[in-house]
């Protein structure tokens, strides 16, 4: 019986060891000067009054630095940049080229500390969910669970007239999953799911304006962790959330999410813009300049040519396109954005249309010829907003039609 009763014990002590190897005491890691990206694409389906109006793909770029580590908080600087592709309206899609297009860009700064938890000017919109997720403070074994209060903000400025961040709280549960591979590298997983069931308040002057009277929703996600970097590597997600407003009008949200952490080099922008530029002299490549902008390093292709009023380009701009294209390959781990430019002539929608419409066909020639995959390419259509020269002269108006080609840092 005594004989027994200590190989119980050391079972035991052996299955306590075993399991207490397998714990993991999550904690952002803060380092200053730390830079990385996160690419998030998104497919949504978007129902209005209960029927399919269109399916989108949205593609957020985001860039994050560490400016500053205090007390085990990292002070966080961090763009968002949104664009979509393929939006399906009526059973015709209006973006039928492979690029995204520009959408909106955010600008944020914010404080996390070491278990998750943030500290925010309630002016930023970005980033949307916010204090997910947030760590007990202790060791934790698989199977086990736990629970935080977290929120979401969302910028009702387009949709319903709501000029500030609004806020939309929840309780988010959490599993730890154990080891789980991402890419074939082993990382800690855990679950995270949340429902939202909300009755928001009227504004304070509610005459002639529309708002949410109920919020209900749900998100599942699946966080990968990497306990060396001390942040999250990737996370997927299933969302479904519905907006009954005052209107009497429902908008409903389903679709997926997913995202990849991606460390980000710095470029030594000055020697890669006299290598490309050295490179255009020697392909005699004409009416196209380089320079260092904030962003990274723009290719100017000055007069492109097109036919007027079109984004149907000349014969001839192909083989100058070319000569770009195996520039661009030699730098294919940087995302790039394709900025089109008009002179000011015309309305400010045709304007704004026809620089979106022959970016698109410059950034899809691109990925064509396998410069970059669709996900590494932005367009952008800045109309007469930006011009180089004066638009009162026709060389002036020659040339500020234009696209810019823009190798990006971040």
């Amino acid at each position: 019986m005594i004989k027994n009763r200590k190989c119980m014990i050391l079972f035991f002590t052996l299955l306590f060891c075993l399991f207490s190897l397998e714990a993991e005491d999550f904690q952002y890691k803060h380092q200053e000067g730390d830079k990385y990206r996160i690419i998030s694409t998104v497919n949504e389906d978007v129902y209005i009054d209960r029927r399919l109006n269109h399916r989108a793909e949205i593609l957020n770029r985001i860039s994050v630095e560490v400016v500053s580590v205090s007390g085990g908080k990292g002070r966080h600087k961090a763009v968002f940049q949104t664009s979509e592709r393929g939006v399906l309206a009526a059973g015709v899609f209006s973006n039928k080229g492979r690029s995204f297009q520009w959408a909106r860009e955010y600008d944020s700064e914010f404080e996390r500390d070491s278990l998750g938890r943030i500290t925010i000017d309630k002016k930023y919109y970005m980033p949307v969910v916010r204090d997910v997720p947030v760590f007990p403070g202790k060791s934790i074994n698989p199977g086990e669970k736990w629970s935080h209060e977290g929120h979401e903000v969302h910028d009702f400025r387009e949709s319903f007239g709501i000029e500030e961040p609004y806020r939309i709280p929840f309780t988010a549960n959490y599993v730890f999953l154990g080891q789980r591979d991402w890419k074939g590298k082993p990382c800690q997983a855990f679950s995270v799911n949340y429902r939202i069931n909300l009755t928001p308040l009227p504004p304070r002057d509610a005459r002639g304006k529309i708002w949410p009277v109920k919020i209900t929703g749900e998100s599942a996600q699946l966080v990968y962790w990497d306990s060396g970097m001390g942040q999250p590597v990737a996370y997927n997600e299933n969302f479904r959330y519905i907006f009954e407003l005052s209107n009497g009008r429902v908008f409903e949200y389903r679709g997926t999410a997913e995202a990849e952490i991606v460390e980000s080099v710095r470029m030594d922008k000055e020697k890669i813009a006299g290598d490309i530029a050295e490179e255009i002299r020697r392909l005699d490549i004409p009416e196209v300049s380089v320079r260092v902008v904030d962003e990274g390093i723009m290719i100017s292709l000055d007069n492109i040519q097109f036919h007027p009023d079109s984004a149907v380009m000349l014969p001839g701009e192909h083989e100058k396109l070319d000569k770009i294209v195996d520039i661009l390959k030699r730098y294919q781990e940087r995302d790039i954005m394709v900025g089109g430019h008009t002179a000011l002539a015309g309305t400010e929608e045709s304007r704004r249309k026809l620089s979106v419409d022959r970016a698109t066909v410059v950034a899809d020639y691109v990925i064509e010829k396998k410069a970059r995959t669709p996900d590494r390419v932005v367009v952008r259509g800045f109309s007469s907003d930006r011009p180089v020269a004066d638009n009162r002269t026709e060389e002036g108006r020659r040339k500020n039609r234009r696209v810019e080609i823009t190798i990006l840092e971040n």
